[in-house]
C-alpha cells in the first residue's frame, strides 16, 4: 500500500519537473490547484464554454462598476 508520503513526494517531483515549482510553492497549492493544472496539461478537462451577449448583459447589472 503506498502511503500519503511517497505519493506526496513523487507529485511535488513531478511538480517540480513539469512547473518548475520549488517545494514550498508545491505545498501552498490546493489539490483544486494542483488538479486544473494537470488537467490543462493533459488536456482532459471539460469544454470551453463562453459567455454570450445576454450573460455579459446580466453580470453587468448583478456587479454594476459605478
Amino acid at each position: 500500500m503506498t502511503r500519503f508520503r511517497d505519493s506526496a513526494a513523487r507529485l511535488a517531483g513531478v511538480a517540480g519537473a513539469l512547473l518548475g515549482w520549488r517545494p514550498d510553492e508545491f505545498w501552498a497549492a490546493t489539490p483544486a490547484e494542483l488538479l486544473s493544472i494537470f488537467q490543462s496539461l493533459t488536456a482532459q478537462h471539460e469544454p470551453d464554454v463562453r459567455a454570450g451577449a445576454d450573460d455579459l448583459g446580466r453580470m453587468m447589472e448583478m456587479f454594476p462598476d459605478g
